[in-house]
């Protein structure tokens, strides 16, 4: 399918991508860049994401580079210099970058030939609440209107599929799904009190390279040393840690002098590390996508791995507790909006203010109210 994805690439037409995680869809942008003019810009969620997709690249000798938080303005200024100027073909950027000025008057000189949206689904995940630039990417395009958009994702449902093209305003799409199936990868959900002592002997039955995921990042920290202290070389991984310490302990884990990650759901989206032997979830995953894009980390080589999920019926408890507070029954959505609408003194019909009243609103519930009206409109 990779050939049919960059054939309509290369005929300058929209496309939105569905492929299993590790079924090479960087494959299907990369390889049209460099049989055309000009630049790529990448948007993509995460900096280990860009730093490990700016590195393969540049092993290949590939020119490509990433602007992220923490470079000096003037680091930016020469690396957007370059691909104007230079010989640099891809371009790896956060959705926020997109609305910063200096990126804005640069992209405007630059010969951008593809705008790639890699890990696509986190429009509908993220840019609803805490990540709105993901909405504004489609503003972006209107400067560079005759570029095609390619959107990428492992995981969408039809709902998501139908937001990624109407938030990125994607002209006449052409859409590519491929099976989902992995039939390397062996699914397991265990009923297990002592979750500890259970991890410890799927790590001790299956060697090789390892995640574990938690819901904290506390926990990642105390079953790292626990095992550490059961002999198992482990290090930990989660949002609150400085880029730099990331960026270490990332490259030990992919460079194998770090056995097993234990992480929040921060660690692994896009990281390119073929031969991770097991993934286990200590903790319930919001989703089925959350869970099988996670899982799905596991086995990109193809060899036989491991997805094992423990959990206890406290878990399973929990996750629905979290669940009916996240989306709420339509009828209690109605009578907040209303008594929202009351307060406000916003007319009947005055959907305008629709914005307005939502900022009034808690996060979880605001939540359900944008996905009530995208799955109900």
């Amino acid at each position: 399918m990779q050939e049919d994805v960059v054939n309509t690439v290369l005929a300058r037409q929209d496309a939105l991508v569905l492929m299993p995680t590790g079924g090479g869809k960087s494959i299907c942008f990369q390889v049209p860049t460099l049989a055309m003019k000009g630049v790529c810009i990448v948007v993509t969620p995460l900096i280990a994401l860009m730093k490990d997709q700016v590195e393969q690249l540049r092993k290949r000798g590939i020119p490509a580079a990433a602007i992220y938080s923490g470079m000096h303005y003037r680091e930016i200024d020469t690396t957007l210099d370059n691909c104007i100027y230079g010989n640099t073909k891809f371009l790896y950027v956060s959705p926020e970058r997109l609305r910063t000025e200096i990126v804005i008057e640069r992209v405007k000189q630059m010969a951008v030939c593809l705008l790639a949206v890699d890990e696509a689904h986190c429009i509908s995940a993220w840019g609803y609440d805490f990540r709105p630039p993901y909405l504004q990417i489609a503003e972006f395009r209107a400067l560079i209107p005759d570029t095609p958009i390619i959107a990428l994702t492992a995981s969408a449902t039809p709902d998501v599929q139908a937001d990624i093209i109407d938030k990125l305003a994607l002209k006449q799409p052409a859409v590519f799904r491929q099976t989902f199936a992995r039939p390397n990868l062996s699914y397991s959900a265990v009923l297990e009190e002592s979750k500890e002592t259970r991890l410890l002997r799927v790590l001790q039955n299956v060697p090789g390279c390892a995640v574990v995921y938690v819901r904290s990042r506390k926990q990642t920290q105390a079953i790292a040393q626990w095992l550490v202290r059961q002999g198992i070389s482990a290090d930990f991984y989660h949002a609150g840690l400085t880029t730099q310490q990331r960026s270490e302990k990332q490259d030990a884990w992919i460079q194998d002098r770090t056995r097993v990650m234990v992480s929040t759901n921060a660690f692994g989206m896009g990281i390119d590390k073929p031969d991770v032997r097991v993934v286990v979830h200590l903790d319930v995953p919001d989703s089925l996508e959350a869970y099988y894009q996670e899982a799905g980390r596991a086995g990109r080589d193809g060899q036989k791995a491991y997805a094992v999920m423990l959990y206890t019926p406290g878990d399973l408890e929990s996750l629905r507790f979290r669940t009916e507070q996240l989306f709420q029954p339509i009828e209690m959505l109605r009578r907040v909006y209303q008594a929202l609408a009351n307060y406000t003194a916003v007319p009947v019909g005055g959907g305008n203010s629709v914005a307005m009243i939502l900022i009034w609103v808690p996060l979880p519930l605001r939540s359900a109210c944008l996905l009530r009206k995208r799955t109900t409109r």
